[in-house]
């Protein structure tokens, strides 16, 4: 039985759609927890990491499992673009983190699945940015152009979710402050595929949170399967504000959409692109493991876990809300305020 054949109100349905996958998270973690323990599936603790016991790294399993269910049962007959082609990329994209978390692998392996994951959608699903709202002067963009933007785009918040999974909560807060956000605003928009999507995927990220950081007994990493496949989900559906924000009418309009957008990976695409140019500045690969990220440096500031998640989810949802009020500035002069970062940023990078 699909519910999205019935005619239910938007509301019920984006309801649904959260406790369906948060329950089938919280009920599935720790059978997932059991299973690694039974097969020696853990993180060992090493030079870089930041804990010092081993950790069963398959949260993503629990969570693309509660997530694909939720989205596929509460909202399958609402999609606009190709749901078939969306769950084919993930399921690469899952196939890809997985193979990494059990195996290992090299890093351009890594990277050409990710490339194949976003270009199915990308191509397919025509889930692309056509439109520039006005950064550069520019309005629509060649859809070759069109492709390049958006695979890049994926794969900047892909990897800078990959990159800030480093402390506990972390990568899954950031992924529960944006889901919520562009949740509220495709309710908004009455748009119910995308606003079921955001919703189931607070309800995994949730369940997920709490054994993460709560959590005694079933504690559990999101590993590259849960980083590769919350950071695709959650690109997806920025791309989906990008394309369906041309339309939007009264309160739901934002005027500085890219700038708006940016705001919301703040976080992830700021540490990202400052850890890749110290890498490159060292000499090193862009792409070496190190503890280079502001939240290693909280940590040696002497912050616990849950604080530095604390404070750099705070971090991150101040600027959501500087884009938010000053969303009807020109893209340039909003875009302009995140190259004169805080001082707390600069003293503990």
């Amino acid at each position: 039985m699909n519910f999205s054949s019935f005619s239910i109100s938007l509301w019920i349905l984006v309801i649904l759609g959260f406790l369906v996958a948060f329950t089938v998270t919280y009920f599935g973690i720790p059978i997932v927890v059991k299973g690694a323990i039974f097969k020696n599936l853990y993180a060992p603790p090493n030079g870089r990491t930041s804990h010092d016991k081993p950790i069963p790294v398959l949260g993503g399993v629990a969570i693309f499992t509660g997530f694909i269910l939720s989205t596929n049962v509460i909202a399958g007959a609402h999609f606009t673009f190709e749901l078939s082609y969306l769950i084919t990329g993930l399921i690469v994209i899952f196939i890809v983190g997985l193979k990494d978390d059990l195996m290992g692998g090299k890093p351009w392996k890594k990277l050409l699945g990710q490339i194949i994951a976003v270009s199915i959608i990308t191509v397919l699903a025509d889930v692309r940015i056509s439109n520039l709202h006005g950064f550069f002067g520019i309005g629509d963009i060649p859809y070759l152009l069109s492709l390049v933007l958006t695979v890049l785009l994926l794969l900047s918040i892909i990897n800078g979710f990959n990159l800030i999974d480093g402390i506990d909560g972390l990568a899954s807060g950031i992924g529960i402050i944006v889901s919520v956000i562009l949740g509220f605003w495709f309710y908004a928009t009455r748009n119910i595929a995308c606003a079921v999507m955001c919703s189931a995927l607070t309800g995994s990220l949730i369940a997920f949170f709490y054994f993460n950081v709560f959590s005694k007994t079933n504690k559990i990493f999101l590993g590259d399967t849960g980083a590769l496949t919350v950071g695709l989900i959650l690109g997806v559906m920025v791309i989906r504000f990008l394309q369906l924000e041309q339309s939007a009418e009264g309160t739901a309009v934002i005027e500085s959409t890219p700038a708006f957008a940016f705001g919301l990976f703040f976080l992830p695409l700021f540490d990202t692109l400052r850890v890749m140019s110290i890498r490159i500045a060292q000499g090193k690969s862009p792409f070496t493991a190190d503890r280079q990220h502001i939240h290693h440096r909280l940590l040696q500031l002497g912050t616990t876990h849950l604080q530095a998640t604390l404070i750099l989810l705070s971090v991150n949802l101040i600027f959501v809300a500087i884009c938010y009020f000053l969303r009807e500035l020109e893209v340039f002069r909003l875009l302009a305020l995140f190259w004169d970062q805080p001082a707390c940023y600069h003293s503990c990078c």
